[in-house]
């Protein structure tokens, strides 16, 4: 894990491994903490603990997350079961430390499993899950939990922090788990090349792994609820989807707005629902299209540009899942929030309405840039 000096405390997910080395220095932190000189070796580091057996866990955003890539393509590669958190950050090249998907949407091909949270508690119970998603026999893969810089990251809010205890008892299954690991008397090899069949096989069972866990992560909920009171919805939420003719889908903070404008629009006579979408990667195709059946329209909440498709990841990914499905709802593509610009309730009940317009037929020009000043 990599400490940040205290002057580098602008970086949005510094808070985070400064409070974990605090917690450390005080002795309520039982791990080892080790001091890097970057991204790319703060992975190098977790990587090979996790090789040597050690549960680990680091954090980054944006930059560190682009300096990491190789790190990252060779974690998941491997099957090494770490856990990380990304701060989601505009990427490099443009003058912002704002809070946008951009930098994750980018790693959505490297293999882990992505999983965006809405809120402090949020985060960490996901964190908690992860653990029992990334260890688990049938898994073992890489796990990042996201959510949105400045809007999570530096927000203040009352948490319940689970006992020790009850936190062992939820990942004491995990106990009974047997993963090859690296140890000096029993020689094994990690790493190396592939090429043709062995490197076919490998992706064939790094591709079947992480669609098990489209499976996976709702009984690990289902056991969190059981220990601590508390679930999510598993791979995404539905909210006053019942008897909805049209949809709005969302990720991340800004799905608190959602509800409210949903709500609203609902008691002016609407028949609105809302999606929250918690997993990215694997993407709930299944469920999308079960939800979506028989819905008019859905508009879309983008906070990242896909370069190449004119429009947002989050869009393209919907379209994609609902390729082939008869009579399909029509698409409305909305991207805001973009270098920490909000999306507030009254950009989501614009896109409510024309979303609603949409589904009467009438025609749009996409995407909508909900921010943005003509």
């Amino acid at each position: 894990m990599n400490r940040l000096p205290k002057h580098s405390t602008f970086l949005i997910q510094a808070i985070l491994l400064e409070k974990l080395s605090q917690f450390h220095a005080a002795g309520r932190l039982n791990a080892e903490i080790v001091e890097v000189e970057g991204e790319n070796s703060a992975m190098g580091v977790i990587s090979s603990a996790s090789v040597a057996g050690a549960r680990v866990f680091t954090a980054t955003s944006s930059w560190g997350l682009a300096f990491m890539n190789d790190g990252l393509l060779f974690a998941a590669a491997r099957r090494l079961p770490l856990v990380m958190v990304n701060v989601n950050r505009e990427t490099p090249g443009l003058p912002t430390i704002g809070c946008g998907r951009q930098d994750i949407m980018s790693n959505r091909d490297s293999g882990w499993i992505q999983i965006d949270v809405e809120s402090c508690q949020e985060i960490l119970d996901m964190v908690i899950m992860a653990y029992r998603i990334a260890e688990d026999q049938d898994i073992l893969l890489p796990v990042m939990v996201s959510y949105d810089g400045f809007y999570l990251s530096h927000l203040e809010e009352r948490v319940e922090i689970p006992s020790q205890e009850a936190v062992d008892l939820f990942l004491e299954p995990l106990n009974h788990t047997d993963r090859p690991q690296l140890l000096p008397n029993e020689p094994v090899a990690f790493g190396g090349g592939y090429s043709g069949l062995s490197c076919t096989e490998f992706r064939y069972k790094h591709l079947t792994a992480i669609e098990r866990v489209k499976e996976k992560i709702n009984m690990v909920e289902a056991a969190f609820e059981d220990i601590f009171g508390r679930k999510y919805g598993g791979d995404l939420e539905a909210y006053r989807v019942e008897d909805a003719e049209i949809l709005l889908l969302s990720m991340g903070s800004s799905t608190g707005a959602a509800r409210v404008a949903v709500d609203d629009m609902r008691d002016r006579g609407m028949g609105i629902g809302l999606v929250k979408l918690r997993m990215f990667r694997p993407f709930p195709e299944e469920f999308l299209k079960e939800i979506c059946a028989g819905i008019k329209a859905v508009g879309v909440l983008d906070r990242s540009v896909c370069f190449g498709w004119n429009c947002g990841h989050l869009f393209m990914e919907l379209k994609a899942a609902l390729f082939g499905v008869p009579d399909p709802p029509v698409l409305l593509n909305f991207i805001g929030g973009l270098a920490s610009t909000d999306m507030t309730i009254d950009h989501i009940k614009r896109a409510a309405e024309l979303t609603f317009k949409a589904s009467q037929g009438e025609p749009m020009e996409q995407p909508i840039w909900l921010s943005r000043t003509p």
